[in-house]
């Protein structure tokens, strides 16, 4: 296949074009400086600027445009960059797919679980609704409905993706260096549950995607869900360390203000009903195994 991905050089999409390419797809980048090969393709997504005649030859679009929504505390300005680095990419790529004379048969566009805002320990699939009283539930809503304004004959799905948890850098990576160190634990109660998927399985789960008819909303994440003491335990269990010194909401709330409520503290048990349904196979099913695969013991 030939597909064209933007956000192509973050810790998700270098691992999906990585992977894709050594599959024997061929994969092109949008970047924002000018292109440097055959391989890459200029574009301007905060000028809605993309030329739709690159679309003619793509067999597919994967959108992981986005700036980290926890790299930065969520100032008024940052919470802007939030918005418009999802939107204003999805957009633009929307638009030349309208415009183009043969638009990509397949477009797959990232959004997150956190789109069901805080539902505690009831478990929701791809049917659940969306949270009203989120700042990141209506980054969402707003991400997807720019993403299903595609053209009719293009086969669009919604990544619904929970915390990608990888060896190395991401979220997860600020959590274990603590581990690592023997001076980490739990985040506030413990007791809420984070919607999680290792990185291969997140990889693996997009290539599925491309190659299956499955369109609208999909629940990236592993099929066990558990609540953020066990899944740090694991993790320090299979890192040899200690998980002892949790740090309490407040000082979390301190820290990072609403970015610590919206993201950390939040209890979202997203199931993925979607892929299970369609008989996808996950590498880590379970807070073991992907905490085995961390530590290098898998």
């Amino acid at each position: 296949m030939r597909i064209l991905i933007s956000g192509g050089s973050g810790l998700l999409g270098s691992a999906v074009s990585q992977h894709l390419t050594a599959q024997g797809h061929r994969v092109t980048s949008l970047v924002r400086r000018r292109a440097r090969s055959s391989a890459e393709v200029q574009w301007d997504p905060a000028g809605r600027e993309l030329d739709p005649h690159r679309m003619d030859s793509m067999d597919a679009v994967v959108n992981l445009s986005g700036a980290g929504p926890a790299d930065r505390p969520w100032t008024r300005s940052y919470v802007e960059t939030l918005y418009e680095s999802r939107i204003g990419s999805t957009v633009t790529l929307v638009r030349a797919m309208e415009q183009a004379d043969n638009p990509p048969p397949v477009f797959l566009s990232q959004s997150g679980t956190g789109y069901y805002g805080n539902v505690d320990s009831a478990a929701v699939d791809e049917t659940g609704s969306s949270a009203t009283d989120s700042l990141l539930a209506d980054i969402c809503r707003r991400w997807e409905d720019a993403a299903l304004a595609a053209p009719d004959e293009v086969r669009t799905v919604v990544m619904r993706t929970g915390v990608v948890v990888t060896r190395h850098g991401g979220a997860i990576g600020k959590l274990l260096l603590p581990l690592k160190a023997g001076v980490g634990g739990p985040l506030g109660s413990g007791r809420q549950y984070w919607p999680w998927i290792s990185l291969p399985d997140d990889v693996a789960a997009m290539e599925f995607l491309l190659h299956n008819d499955i369109h609208g909303p999909v629940n990236l994440c592993a099929p066990e869900p558990v609540q953020v003491d066990d899944l740090v335990v694991a993790l320090a269990q299979a890192l040899g360390k200690p998980a002892r010194l949790r740090v309490p909401e407040f000082v979390l709330a301190a820290a990072l203000g609403r970015l610590a409520d919206e993201m950390l503290l939040t209890s979202t048990r997203a199931v993925p009903g979607v892929l299970v349904e369609h008989g996808f196979r996950f590498i880590h099913p379970t807070a073991s195994a992907v905490a085995q695969w961390v530590a290098g013991t898998d």
